[in-house]
């Protein structure tokens, strides 16, 4: 697409979140950045997008990490189609900083295949490493930190990801790791070509395409994304292309953005009167507080022993699946708290037995025992739990917690977008959400994954930072 189209505000790049909660972090990234970016739920009508008015990056936020192969073609051709469609240079498939996927779940390999029709660039470019959060990729190995400051493990060794109940990683060579998902014969940018000069690095880099058209990045500092994002604008120069990895591609083709284009960029995204304009960083909540917590990560479990401001609700797992009336039950309990003023956290608990059963032994090694009741069956009951509640009242704020949850809840709550409003930590955004219905619109709202954030993150949600 020409510059002069660009001048109408057609975005340059397009993101596919294969979760909700990485797609608002890479929302976060873009709007930091002051660029102007929207995270949509659903492929919009020429309209919506229209009256969005001018936008540097567009999202879809959807739920890939969790489908077979066949499932995540069937989602992923029109969302490839409609970005096409846009025009953008650069189509991230934002996929977990830790990789977490499997020939038959969320198989990354499964989603390239599906969207590279669209983008037929020869290279394939996968950026294997964001170390804001504490992810870095080392002659190919991911090393993940476990919570927010902790140790970094090879991920294999990881004390959480390397026993995902559903897509562990028992593999710390990307390249194998994806190869076994169909991407094989993977190239290596490896850490020490970022040292070297630059038109040594770009000279190395091209050779190292010329054999092996996919490469996978490594990425040990912050500063060798600037350097990724060179040779991805590079590469998107001669047609459009497909790059895969965390928000750290977006973080990537925001630190080289060419200069050269500043001048084909319009008015803030927020001029349209359905978007408001983002507040000065996280600032204490203007009432009640409402955080669910669907995860049981050894992290986000941390974060809810941690939260001092609230009254908590323990959540019967099983009775949320099976029994509607508990869950009504709950959410007005929940929704009564709220319209008194009082910041609630409902968090779901094992059932006595079980969690006598799982012991200190799962929360040693960081596993999450729900898979015994389907994590499926837990996310749709949590989400349910979720849309009955904010049905009834609307909180300030409201914080879910877990991936699959979140994802299911946006949906059950009719969402059509979301707009960033402030990061309140490494891989927390607080966002803004866009909806038809007047109850629904302008809640502010936080997804978060199972690894993300500091152990203060609720209560700086409550309290503001």
């Amino acid at each position: 697409m020409t510059d002069e189209a660009r001048s109408a505000g057609n975005p340059r790049v397009g993101w596919y979140g294969d979760d909700f909660t990485g797609a608002s972090d890479t929302l976060a990234t873009w709007a930091e950045r002051g660029f102007r970016a929207v995270l949509l739920t659903r492929i919009p009508e020429p309209e919506r997008l229209a009256a969005l008015g001018p936008l540097d990056a567009v999202g879809l936020a959807g739920a890939t990490r969790s489908l077979d192969p066949i499932a995540m073609a069937r989602e992923l051709d029109p969302a490839g189609r409609f970005f096409a469609g846009l025009g953008v240079d650069v189509l991230h498939y934002k996929c977990c900083s830790t990789f977490d996927s499997a020939p038959q779940v969320g198989s990354i390999g499964a989603a390239v295949s599906a969207l590279r029709p669209h983008f037929p660039h020869p290279n394939l470019p996968i950026v294997g490493g964001q170390p804001n959060l504490g992810r870095y990729c080392l002659f190919g190995q991911l090393f993940a930190t476990a919570g927010a400051s902790g140790e970094a493990y090879r991920i294999d060794r990881h004390p959480t990801m390397s026993r995902h109940p559903v897509t562990p990683m028992d593999e710390a060579d990307l390249r194998r790791h994806l190869a076994r998902q169909g991407l094989g014969r993977l190239g290596l940018v490896d850490y020490p070509t970022y040292a070297l000069p630059s038109a040594e690095a770009v000279d190395r880099v091209a050779a190292l395409a010329a054999t092996h058209p996919d490469l996978l990045f490594d990425v040990s500092r912050e500063q060798d994304l600037a350097t990724i994002g060179e040779v991805l604008w590079n590469w998107a120069g001669r047609a459009p292309l497909v790059a895969v990895g965390a928000s750290s591609v977006a973080r990537a083709l925001a630190a080289a953005w060419p200069a050269a284009w500043a001048g084909t960029r319009g008015a803030p995204m927020f001029n349209p009167p359905m978007l408001s304009p983002p507040i000065p960083g996280p600032s204490a909540a203007a009432g009640p507080v409402f955080v669910l917590v669907g995860s049981l990560s050894p992290v986000t479990r941390a974060q809810t022993a941690q939260a001092t401001r609230y009254e908590t609700v323990a959540l019967d797992v099983a009775r949320l699946i099976a029994e509607a009336a508990y869950r009504d039950a709950q959410a007005a309990r929940i929704a009564q708290g709220l319209a008194a003023g009082r910041h609630m956290l409902a968090a779901t608990a094992l059932p006595e037995a079980e969690a006598a059963e799982a012991g200190a032994g799962a929360a040693e090694v960081g596993t999450d025992p729900q898979p015994r009741l389907g994590a499926l069956q837990v996310a749709e009951a949590t989400a349910r739990l979720a849309a009955a509640v904010l049905n009834r009242i609307r909180p300030a704020r409201t914080c879910i917690a877990g991936g699959d949850t979140s994802s299911l809840a946006i949906q059950a709550l009719g969402l059509w977008g979301l707009s960033h409003i402030a990061t309140l930590g490494p891989g927390a955004a607080l966002c803004r959400t866009h909806a038809d219905r007047a109850d629904m619109d302008g809640l502010e709202i936080m997804l978060k994954g199972g690894q993300m954030g500091q152990p203060t993150l609720f209560d700086d949600l409550a309290g503001g930072g």
